[in-house]
């Protein structure tokens, strides 16, 4: 598994100084996404809904809105 391509806007594009310490989202080439974000695990466990979950392994984190938004353009539709 490898990283395919950035999906949106690089941080640099979205206003971040330095360029290098900002969510990013990539694609990679196995078909699935990865994403840099803030590990805001602990702080939202206990509102996930009652039909979600989350494993061990898995983190939840938290990316901006403009990240989101400036990759819409980029997430293939299939």
């Amino acid at each position: 598994m490898k990283i395919v391509r950035r999906i949106g806007a690089s941080p640099r594009e979205r206003g971040s100084a330095t360029g290098q310490t900002c969510p990013d989202i990539f694609e990679l080439s196995d078909g699935n996404f990865a994403v840099i974000g803030t590990d805001r695990t602990e702080a939202l466990e206990g509102d996930l809904p009652a039909d979600a979950a989350r494993a061990d392994y898995e983190r939840i984190v938290v990316i901006s809105r403009d990240t989101l938004i400036r990759a819409k353009a980029d997430i293939p539709e299939a």
